[in-house]
């Protein structure tokens, strides 16, 4: 080791072999945020869900995918504005 760094030609030493390590931490430490910034933005299959958005979005997404019908579209959109309110509507109690 001590040929390898010039440890007793007055050379850096063994910390000489330090920087790899350091530069293996950094590089892999960058891949793993870019690694979980990617999987935060996937959204999966498009269809939102009550985690990124409210129960009104979804029950929109049913409607115009044609999963439920417009008469059971307005009775759940009743109850759920019972419930949850309308973001931005006027009004209140």
């Amino acid at each position: 080791m001590q040929t390898l760094a010039h440890f007793g030609d007055g050379g850096p030493g063994p910390w000489i072999l330090l920087f790899p390590v350091v530069w293996v931490l950094v590089v892999g430490g960058g891949i793993a945020v870019l690694r979980r910034t990617a999987r935060r933005g996937r959204r999966g299959p498009g269809r939102p869900t009550v985690e990124n958005g409210s129960p009104i979005a979804v029950l929109g997404h049913r409607f115009a995918s044609g999963e439920i019908d417009e008469d059971e579209y307005w009775r759940r959109l009743s109850v759920l504005d019972e419930q949850f309110g309308r973001t931005g509507g006027g009004g209140g109690p």
